[in-house]
């Protein structure tokens, strides 16, 4: 496959940044898009030109590390994360326009890699449980539903990459901070702060500068675990309980 890459390319923060177009020949359609930014950037460090700098980590969709905006969609034209999609997605002779994030809570630090800090401040403000810490307690000593344990667990399975922010118009992160609110109110374990933990966590989301959710739904279309937005229900409910009945 021959391919045309338009890459955003920016030296930093401050820099106003650019579109780049490089061409990728003898692409696999077998290689990752990872693999083949990798291979770019080997034939540009050849040249002498600086590298295309990405965000990326295990390379197995599990640690939410990479993320871009492909063709105007965030990771790409496949729902999973850019690491598991492969060139096979695209025809020979394309063009890909590839991004970063695009939020305001998410700063280019530069080319593709933006700085997600704002999700780990947004989780310390309430995205834990304080509990006894120790050996691994008995697996059934504390009784948990399995209608809840379900629900929990489809909850919890996000990773925390941003795409939804990345994808949402007003660049809301309530699908992630729901995620979160929404797997510990279901479990015991996450009863005693249940009140504090959805004040503090969109009191932080909403100091970050992310914006509201309006039901356009791109965020639950993008995301490589496929978070439902019933979790931005349950955190509304949460929000408004904890609001009225007081922390």
């Amino acid at each position: 496959m021959n391919l045309t890459l338009h890459i955003w390319r920016q030296k930093g923060p401050s820099d106003p940044g650019r579109m780049v177009t490089y061409q990728a020949n003898d692409v696999s359609p077998d290689q990752s898009f990872l693999e083949m930014l990798d291979r770019l950037n080997e034939d540009l460090i050849l040249r002498g030109e600086d590298p295309v700098v990405f965000d990326h980590d295990c390379r197995e969709g599990i640690c939410g590390s990479c993320g871009m905006v492909i063709n105007g969609v965030a990771h790409g034209p496949e729902q999973t994360t850019t690491c598991q999609l492969h060139m096979r997605s695209f025809k020979d002779g394309e063009s890909i326009y590839i991004e970063p994030w695009r939020a305001d809570p998410f700063p280019v630090i530069r080319d593709l890699m933006v700085d997600r800090s704002a999700f780990d401040r947004v989780i310390s403000a309430g995205g834990y449980v304080s509990i006894n810490t120790g050996s691994a307690p008995e697996a059934n000593s504390i009784p948990v539903r399995k209608e809840d344990a379900d629900l929990a667990f489809d909850s919890a399975t996000c990773i925390g990459c941003g795409a939804c922010v990345a994808a949402c118009k007003n660049a809301s992160a309530m699908l992630f901070t729901s995620a979160k609110v929404a797997q510990l109110s279901r479990l015991p374990q996450g009863q005693v702060e249940r009140k504090r933990r959805v004040l503090n966590m969109v009191e932080q989301m909403d100091q970050e500068g992310f914006g509201n959710c309006t039901n356009y739904q791109e965020c639950e279309a993008v995301c490589p675990k496929g978070i439902s937005t019933q979790n931005i229900t349950v955190m509304n409910r949460e929000y408004l309980r904890a609001s009225l009945s007081g922390a």
